[in-house]
């Protein structure tokens, strides 16, 4: 176990689903969460039933499946200006990294609630999170009465649902357009809620686009409301921070560039941007100089060694540090404080250390979870702040 005293401190239209063949992006082919799922059939296991879900709803042509292959399968946004309509519900599953676990469902435009084949039981009995996609270019009139008839049927099926509307496409607005196409919305999607008397039901709002960092950042924060080890990972964070004179520092699973965790400072849109090209550089280079085989057996190019440093003009560090396959840590801090590298790393080493153990306590207290619904959603913190001691050292003393 790691206590805190110990730490070091440096100073301060009916077509079918077409598949992606992974090219695309800056990301090899190899690296990521596998083969796309989108051709089988909604079905689920013991296994599945297990992991959190995320349904993906909007009227057609809002968005929905450039998302989820832009955010989770690598494609150039330019590419899916070539995807076809959704005519059914497509299920992807991620599962590749410990702490983002979960399923995303894509469901068409068409659907229709009403319709007695409609399950709704079964498709929001175990939905962790709805993300509802409006078309901002778009008149959203109906957009916005669909997203009404869909919050509150899934409210009546599962009141633990977190609610996320994402005012997509505005890369094309103007600022004064994107903020007054917000307020609108906002209050008209409030509005509709109160008049059906559905006051408790809280709706989160993203402005998003696919060819910028807006999406991923959207669906990180939709992500962290999944993950129940957040607060622990938070403080960790914090306490890495103050020991080490860093300035932010973000959790990030490295093939989708979404951050599950960052600190308790405001997240400046800039800085995630720079942290999510500076993962972009270390996945390229390595895949271009570190893939080797040996004995006929791949090695993975993103490995416990990986870690990268970039220093910019104004004096700012960049300092990325992998915590396993998955997951990467990257730091923003004043060259001035980087003079105490090794502070920095030692305290790194405790750092992953401590997030071992959160892996190792969520994994033994899965088999606790209730099966019958989404364990994330319905279970309470597996890891809270006094499960776990930090021995970071601090310099100042």
């Amino acid at each position: 176990m790691v206590n805190e005293n110990d730490f070091e401190s440096s100073y301060p239209d009916d077509e079918e689903v077409v598949p992606f063949d992974g090219h695309a992006g800056s990301f090899p082919k190899e690296f990521g969460y596998g083969a796309f799922d989108g051709d089988h059939d909604v079905t689920l296991s013991s296994n599945n039933e297990q992991k959190p879900r995320i349904l993906l709803m909007g009227l057609r042509r809002s968005g929905k499946s450039s998302i989820q292959k832009v955010v989770f399968h690598k494609m150039s946004p330019n590419e899916t200006l070539f995807l076809e309509s959704t005519n059914k519900i497509v299920k992807d599953d991620i599962n590749n990294s410990s702490f983002v676990q979960f399923q995303i469902w894509d469901f068409p435009g068409q659907i229709d609630f009403f319709d007695s084949t409609f399950d709704s039981d079964m498709i929001f009995g175990g939905c962790g999170a709805l993300v509802f996609v409006i078309d901002a270019q778009d008149d959203y009139m109906d957009a916005l009465n669909k997203l009404n008839i869909t919050v509150t049927k899934a409210y009546k099926v599962n009141q633990n649902i977190k609610f996320e509307v994402f005012i997509h496409k505005v890369d094309g607005l103007g600022d004064d357009f994107k903020m007054e196409s917000q307020r609108d919305i906002h209050q008209r999607a409030n509005d509709d809620l109160s008049d059906a008397g559905y006051d408790k039901i809280h709706l989160s709002f993203h402005l998003t686009s696919i060819y910028d960092h807006s999406i991923f950042e959207a669906f990180s924060k939709v992500v962290q409301k999944l993950i129940p080890q957040l607060p622990a990972l938070e403080n960790l964070l914090n306490i890495l921070n103050t020991n080490s004179a860093i300035e932010k520092s973000f959790l990030f699973d490295v093939v989708s560039k979404i951050y599950i965790a960052t600190d308790s400072t405001p997240v400046d849109m800039q800085s995630y941007e720079l942290c999510c090209d500076m993962i972009d550089v270390v996945i390229d280079v390595s895949w271009i100089y570190g893939y080797s085989v040996r004995d006929e057996q791949e090695t993975t190019a993103f490995d416990e060694q990986s870690s990268s440093l970039i220093k910019l003009n104004n004096g700012t560090v960049l300092y990325l540090r992998e915590v396993n396959k998955f997951l990467a840590l990257v730091c923003i801090l004043r060259e001035d404080n980087f003079d105490h590298k090794g502070v920095i790393d030692y305290n790194f080493l405790c750092f992953r250390e401590a997030i071992q153990q959160v892996f190792e306590l969520r994994n033994k207290h899965q088999s606790m979870t209730n099966s019958s619904g989404s364990p994330i959603i319905n279970g309470k913190n597996i890891v809270g702040d006094t499960h776990m001691n930090s021995s970071f050292i601090d310099e100042t003393n």
